[in-house]
């Protein structure tokens, strides 16, 4: 009997090494997987006015691109911290500014002025100019910065890059 408990406790030592390290290795790694995972919904990205010209600079009707600083950009960012937006003068007071990023997988759309049409070349994603989906694979229509006009200078509120997440 005496061997038999000796099989028995080593057995149930080494049950519950396996448990032990089994349970180490999910804290070891599960923490900061955990953490990536729930860091998108934790830390949200902040939002800022950024300033893309003068009322003046621009025309009714006009479609023009401008290039403004990331709402969170990093110290070592460089160039990679500027993003833009498409820029339409709609009236003396009104503007609406589209995402330069296509809502399939977020390459740069192009303005075709000939056509009035926002074209994707990466997967012939095309857009009206109102943003809406006119062809091909974007799940959803252009998504739009809000505008505002501060004293002479128009401003769009700046914040993640909005691509599909779909």
């Amino acid at each position: 009997m005496s061997e038999e408990n000796n099989i028995q406790s080593r057995r149930d030592f080494l049950s519950r090494m396996c448990f032990g390290m089994g349970g180490l290795a999910v804290v070891t790694f599960g923490i900061p997987m955990g953490i990536f995972v729930m860091a998108p919904l934790i830390e949200k990205t902040p939002e800022v006015w950024r300033e893309v010209g003068k009322v003046d600079d621009f025309k009714i009707g006009e479609t023009v691109q401008r290039t403004f600083e990331d709402a969170s950009p990093l110290p070592w960012s460089g160039v990679s911290a500027k993003t833009a937006c498409w820029l339409r003068r709609r009236s003396e007071t009104e503007f609406t500014a589209f995402s330069v990023n296509c809502t399939h997988l977020g390459c740069p759309v192009r303005w075709l002025p000939s056509a009035g049409l926002f074209m994707c070349p990466c997967h012939g994603g095309v857009y009206y100019d109102d943003g809406q989906v006119a062809a091909g694979p974007p799940p959803r229509p252009l998504p739009q910065y809000r505008v505002r006009i501060d004293r002479d200078a128009v401003q769009v509120l700046a914040s993640a890059v909005p691509i599909s997440t779909d």
